[in-house]
């Protein structure tokens, strides 16, 4: 969430409240990176890693996982910008 947008939906509240409500926001933002990255990392590990005989990945395995990091990275980024898009045209036709 945009910081300037913030503050101009919280500019009724006493200061204390606005302080309030940006941390809680923060908090949920973290939250929600972290949610994406462990979805990353799990569907990548159970898409690409086949075998437990060695410590590092094979070469097919890290290859595939860096494919797959890219592709899920480049398709969240996509759907937060389409996501935008669409906020914002409902924000002007308000």
């Amino acid at each position: 969430m945009d910081k300037g947008m913030l503050a101009a939906d919280l500019e009724g509240l006493p200061e204390e409240d606005k302080h309030r409500m940006a941390t809680l926001i923060d908090q949920l933002q973290i939250r929600d990176s972290l949610r994406m990255y462990n979805s990353l990392v799990e569907r990548c590990f159970t898409d690409c890693v086949d075998t437990f005989q060695r410590k590092a990945l094979t070469k097919q395995e890290d290859s595939c996982v860096r494919r797959c990091a890219e592709k899920f990275l480049k398709h969240s980024m996509r759907v937060g910008l389409r996501f935008a898009e669409l906020n914002q045209g409902a924000a002007t036709q308000d």
